[in-house]
């Protein structure tokens, strides 16, 4: 026997234990003949006690210990094997008694730099203390309804992990030595990092325990001109602010979104060992429009009015949200937006421009380099054209992005194989920029500089078309620099984008089942691949069905699973507003928590009665709503402009020279106090113009449909 670094060994498999008073868990290390154990009180019936041994031991004295093990237990009952684990997911406390959660079955499901990336097959929830000291509040109705809570969280759907790599962080932050220092417990992506906080505080370590990362994983072989390559897909959900979709809407005042999804594109060679092979991602952002807004779901409707906050003048939130962004991806942060510009009933117009007010408001205290650029294109109005004229126009749109962040490439030589090893690039790797001398070699050729962050409405849908235009656009430019084309342009109808599609289509719907509860709304890509328009329009109301069915019955009690899951604040019940009369009342009064819903707190009911007293006495200073039925589109307007377009006047002017000039295409740098209203580049901003001049002749709307830019303070026309 001999004492061992925690650091030198790692668990991949282990065997769970059970005597009367303790469970014992033995891990096998990466080497197979390494073995090291821990133990769990389980006469304690509310707390949680863990006793590590730091000792190392061989095949032989592993055995020979659990065998002393059973025999001094023999007169309780012996030591007996419960089951097979392939990592710990952490423990949890409702009222009394502490449970495990252990992984018990895994499938790889692919792999980053030689290291194997699993998805959870199957799942087991172990109670710790022994059933001779428990009370009756762990038998109690509340105990039993925050384990059906806590069971509503399925680690089988859409939860990944890799023992080796750190799939909660992406590729380019894995090989940027300034980064790799920071726990992977910390990062965003990492869901049970709250139920792992009591193992890895009593431990020091996170030897036993995995991190799990929830959204999407996928990869598969393609080829192009006769080469192979592997793509690499992978959505990582933040869990901050997570949640379904009527119920975690907008910003927090943290300035964490809801929905925020961090969507990477790997591309690497297929390539033998010991010989050098290049790699490429991209990685692009997508999250809910950070302002202080909500969306009322009831049994009424299905399409409910937008409620945006007033009082947020100075958009901390949004800012500390954008800040987040540069200190992850750096700049220039680039805000492709969706929304729909013109409506006859205002909804998103209203909530866009909001966030359009935002942007300037940050813009003008920030530096010219560090501004944000936004960018607004109306894809439900463009998508009455044909799909492959969208798609087209989207494509060329945000290349245009691209070309402002670029892509990661590095270059991956592995001298020879680490045997026994399942860390292919973190043991004996040099990173550098012509490093020769390592067993595994890593010269980065080219850095990603900031992101692209979609949005839009919903964050559902839309964005997700948006996302496959840009990662088609952005795998044209990595094959080239692969030197696997010649050209980075990837025609619509070439088979690599209809295989990119395919999995962009199933990312869709996998994020939109987390977050709405339905696929995803992929009529363009549905018309791309010919199918008939009346099957089209059929399955769509279905998924809008579903949507509304899930929204309404299911979420509540999803919400307060993933609550409790990431161990936010206990779920309270709750009750939902359905009489129309009294519910606007409840409107007018009831202070909202920010970017919340509908679903009240019981607790709250006496604040709102409150409320409505001193409305009566004149001096209710509740959260007024900005309704749909305000004509302006913005709430504030300028001295310069005075006049303030109505929504009936943006749809049609009858004047075309009006009309010709509130369509101007153009690439915003949200700047309010930019001399000029075109605030961007000049370089960019022609290639920009020139790009419209030439699709401006078909029967399509414009390329871009824009408010005018004003001044700090001014009017977003429509």
């Amino acid at each position: 026997m001999e004492s061992s670094d925690s650091s030198m060994f790692d668990v991949q498999k282990f065997w769970l234990y059970q005597t009367f008073a303790r469970y014992y868990i033995v891990g096998r290390g990466r080497k197979r003949t390494v073995w090291r154990l821990f133990s769990i009180d389980r006469m304690e019936p509310s707390e949680l006690n863990i006793f590590e041994d730091h000792t190392t031991y061989t095949t032989e004295e592993c055995f020979d210990l659990l065998k002393r093990i059973h025999q001094g237990n023999r007169s309780m009952g012996g030591l007996k094997l419960i089951s097979i684990g392939y990592g710990i997911v952490g423990f949890i406390k409702f009222k009394e008694p502490y449970y495990m959660l252990m992984i018990t079955e895994r499938k790889k499901i692919g792999s980053m730099l030689g290291a194997k990336v699993y998805s959870v097959s199957k799942s087991m929830m172990v109670i710790i203390p022994n059933p001779v000291v428990r009370s009756k509040l762990a038998y109690c109705s509340t105990e039993k309804r925050y384990q059906k809570l806590l069971n509503s969280v399925d680690l089988t759907k859409d939860f990944f992990f890799s023992y080796s790599y750190n799939v909660m962080r992406s590729l380019q932050d894995n090989l940027n030595r300034n980064k790799t220092d920071q726990s992977v417990y910390k990062s965003m992506f990492v869901w049970n990092e709250y139920l792992t906080r009591g193992i890895r505080k009593q431990l020091k370590n996170n030897i036993w325990t995995v991190a799990l990362v929830y959204g999407f994983f996928k990869q598969i072989k393609l080829s192009v001109s006769g080469r192979d390559f592997d793509l690499t897909l992978i959505a990582r959900r933040s869990r901050h602010y997570a949640g379904t979709r009527f119920l975690r809407r907008g910003v927090n005042e943290n300035g964490k979104v809801a929905n925020d999804v961090e969507t990477e594109q790997v591309v690497s060679e297929d390539r033998a060992e010991g010989r050098t092979v290049q790699i490429s991602s991209i990685v692009q952002n997508r999250g809910s429009i950070p302002v202080f807004w909500s969306q009322e779901t009831s049994l009424l409707k299905i399409f409910n009015p937008v409620v945006i906050i007033p009082k947020q003048e100075d958009y901390k939130a949004t800012k500390l949200h954008f800040k987040n962004l540069g200190d992850r991806y750096g700049n220039p942060i680039i805000v492709l937006d969706l929304t729909k510009t013109r409506e006859k009933k205002p909804r998103e117009t209203l909530l866009h421009a909001e966030y359009v007010n935002a942007l300037g408001c940050i813009n003008a205290e920030r530096l010219e380099e560090n501004r944000l650029k936004f960018l607004q294109w109306d894809l439900k109005q463009h998508s009455r054209c044909k799909a492959i004229v969208v798609l087209s126009k989207l494509k060329e749109l945000t290349k245009l992005a691209m070309e402002l962040n670029d892509t990661f490439h590095c270059q991956v030589t592995r001298s020879s194989p680490l045997e026994g090893s399942t860390r292919p690039y973190l043991e004996d790797v040099n990173i550098s920029e012509n490093a020769n001398n390592g067993r595994c070699n890593v010269k980065i050729k080219r850095f990603q500089k900031g992101v692209l962050r979609t949005n839009c409405f919903d964050c559902l849908d839309r964005t997700n078309i948006a996302q496959y235009a840009y990662g088609l656009a952005a795998l044209g430019y990595q094959l080239q620099t692969f030197g696997y084309l010649e050209s980075p342009d990837i025609d619509l109808d070439d088979p690599l984008a209809r295989h990119l599609m395919d999995i962009y289509e199933i990312m869709g719907d996998k994020l939109a089942l987390q977050y709405g509860g339905s696929p995803a709304h992929n009529k363009l890509f549905s018309e791309r691949r010919g199918q008939w328009k009346p099957t089209i329009e059929y399955v769509d109301i279905i998924k809008t069905f579903q949507r509304f069915v899930n929204n309404v019955y299911m979420d509540e009690q999803k919400q307060n699973g993933i609550d409790l899951f990431l161990g936010n604040p206990p779920p309270q019940k709750r009750m939902l507003v359905l009489d129309p009369v009294k519910h606007s009342k409840w409107r007018s009064t009831m202070k909202r928590s920010l970017s919340d819903s509908n679903i009240f707190v019981e607790n709250d009911i006496l604040a709102a009665k409150q409320l409505l007293r001193q409305e009566s006495m004149g001096h209710n200073k509740c959260l007024v709503e900005l309704m749909p039925e305000i004509p302006n589109y913005c709430r504030y307007t300028s001295p310069e402009f005075p006049e303030v377009v109505s929504a009936s006047e943006s749809m049609d002017s009858g004047n075309e020279e009006i009309d010709q000039e509130r369509t101007t295409s153009r690439f915003l740098m949200a700047d309010w106090y930019s001399d000029s209203v075109y605030s961007c580049e000049e370089e960019l901003y022609n290639k920009i113009l020139s790009f419209s001049s030439e699709n401006g002749d078909d029967n399509c709307f414009s390329m871009f449909d824009f408010g005018r830019w004003i001044t700090r303070g001014g009017t977003f026309y429509l």
